[in-house]
């Protein structure tokens, strides 16, 4: 699925309109057609159609003297034209209709203009400057009674915050009334307020029940404040082609073919990954990790622990092999077979251990995931962390971690927007991945994974991938784990960050509540299956 920005939807709809195949006033047609069928998709109660063919032409309802009523909110853009559509389409079966334009009539863009008019020439239209100031007695005067608001204000288009008359229903009190009321929300393309390719909020934002886009899904349904404002999201067709390029980002999905394995093929042709561990009290992370690793796929796994912890790991495994890595020394040694292709250093590793190590680490030039206490350590000074990176490393930074390494980055990305599109958290990764010179997946439940090339990918788990049992104490050491697994199984480091970030999320789905990260690597078996693996 692609992850498309306002930018890029404009440049596939121009192409198709530039090419003759259809006009910008049948495209807007067609997503005015769409959002209609999406909110009778979501609310059957709301649809009426056909349900009593003996009354009279234009209103199908089964009830004359009860029409079911909305609301529809235009802006100054392409978006209002949408919404004049969904209006007309809405009161030609039988709705009760008011229509606001917050802009000028004389300024809207020509297909909105053509729109407006449509419906202008027979219905009133109530218009307000988009920069007056909210009023009392202009949320009083809707209907009494309404069903339906349809938010098609901004939509993609917004570059500033929002204000004006209407961000009044972007407040906690407007939006409690209508919710008391039981009326539907549904923006369309995505709620005024919400930064399309952010999925940050400028200034106030109208929060959906539903937002209806088209072709594809933007950035900001599925970043940041994305999902809790848009409520649902629903995709319509209006008949677009697939807009090749590199830079669109994409939603995570699993490398099928890559997870079979051959049925020739023996432990040493899927792996060897080695699993750092911190001292006596300080393993658990890292056979959590190795445990994931093994799961995913390794043909092996070694648990490197120090000479204190070599017990308390022993006692703690079976399947994963154990080894001895006090030092550099221990770890120069092991690191001479070269069969023993991939590396996660980080989880509970300690500080001092991870400065010790990491650089001699990255100096063989393996496959590496760094994640925990290898991010940590070298917060004080990125620069030594990333003059030792490669291209084979994976950084695996949440929140905190991110903005210790990259303090600019993440202050452009945490600063609160004054103009959109504003820098959003793919944004903040790329930049991020092409400084350290190496993949970067910064996690959330909104997780973005990036190569320093630009290629980018993202695992939301929102909507119907939530997956809230993973903020839970480890669940971050099983990933850095599957990732270094599937390194270790010849995975590039964007195929591996990806894949395990999506069986990560499925994982969790397939236990459900409940969960805890031990039980995180013994859902991969069902995972797989589903798979057909």
């Amino acid at each position: 699925m692609e992850l498309l920005t306002a930018a890029q939807m404009r440049t596939i709809e121009q192409a198709v309109i530039t090419s003759g195949e259809v006009t910008g006033l049948e495209l807007m047609e067609r997503a005015g057609q769409g959002v209609v069928d999406a909110i009778f998709e979501e609310w059957p109660v709301l649809d009426r159609r056909g349900a009593s063919p003996s009354r009279s032409p234009g209103y199908l309802g089964p009830d004359e003297e009860d029409p079911l009523r909305a609301v529809v909110l235009c802006g100054p853009g392409n978006n209002g034209g949408d919404g004049f559509v969904v209006a007309r389409l809405l009161l030609e079966l039988g709705w009760e209709v008011e229509v606001f334009l917050y802009g000028n009539p004389e300024k809207l863009p020509p297909d909105a203009r053509v729109n407006y008019e449509r419906w202008e020439t027979k219905n009133e239209v109530r218009v307000f400057a988009v920069d007056r100031a909210p009023l009392e007695d202009d949320f009083l005067r809707f209907p009494n009674e309404i069903d339906l608001v349809v938010d098609g204000v901004f939509g993609t288009g917004l570059t500033r915050p929002f204000a004006g008359v209407f961000s009044m229903l972007a407040n906690a009190p407007a939006r409690t009334l209508l919710r008391d009321r039981g009326v539907k929300v549904v923006a369309i393309d995505a709620p005024s307020g919400l930064c399309a390719d952010s999925g940050r909020i400028l200034g106030n934002a109208i929060v959906a029940d539903m937002a209806v886009t088209f072709h594809s899904r933007k950035l900001g349904h599925v970043l940041g404040d994305g999902p809790v404002t848009c409520g649902t999201v629903r995709t319509k067709s209006i008949g677009l082609e697939t807009w090749e390029d590199s830079q669109i980002v994409h939603m995570a999905h699993p490398d099928r073919m890559k997870l079979l394995k051959a049925s020739v093929d023996h432990k040493y042709s899927h792996g060897h990954a080695l699993i750092l561990s911190g001292g006596s009290g300080k393993t658990g992370a890292a056979r959590l990790a190795a445990r994931g690793a093994l799961r995913i796929g390794a043909g092996l796994v070694t648990l490197g622990v120090p000479p204190s912890a070599q017990t308390e790991a022993a006692s703690q495994i079976t399947a994963l092999m154990l080894q001895r890595v006090d030092g550099t020394d221990d770890l120069s040694e092991i690191l001479e077979d070269t069969r023993l292709n991939a590396l996660c250093l980080g989880p509970a590793l300690g500080l001092a251990r991870a400065q010790a190590l990491v650089p001699m680490a990255l100096a063989a030039r393996r496959a590496t995931v760094l994640d925990a206490d290898a991010l940590s350590a070298f917060a004080e000074d990125p620069d030594t962390l990333f003059a030792h990176l490669h291209g084979k490393c994976v950084l695996t930074p949440h929140g905190g971690e991110f903005a210790r390494l990259f303090p600019d980055v993440a202050g452009e990305m945490n600063a609160h927007p004054t103009k959109g599109p504003a820098y959003s958290k793919v944004d903040a990764t790329r930049a991020a991945a092409k400084r350290a010179g190496c993949v970067v997946l910064f996690k959330g439940p909104d997780t973005v994974i990036a190569a320093p090339d630009g290629r980018c990918v993202v695992n939301a788990a929102v909507y119907e991938r939530a997956a809230p049992w993973l903020a839970t104490a480890g669940a971050g050491d099983v990933l850095a784990g599957f990732i270094a697994g599937l390194l270790a199984r010849g995975f590039s480091p964007i195929q591996a960050a990806e894949t395990a970030a999506w069986l990560h999320v499925e994982c969790a789905r397939q236990f459900g509540p409940g969960l805890i990260a031990e039980d995180l690597p013994e859902q991969v078996p069902d995972v797989l299956k589903k798979l057909n693996i």
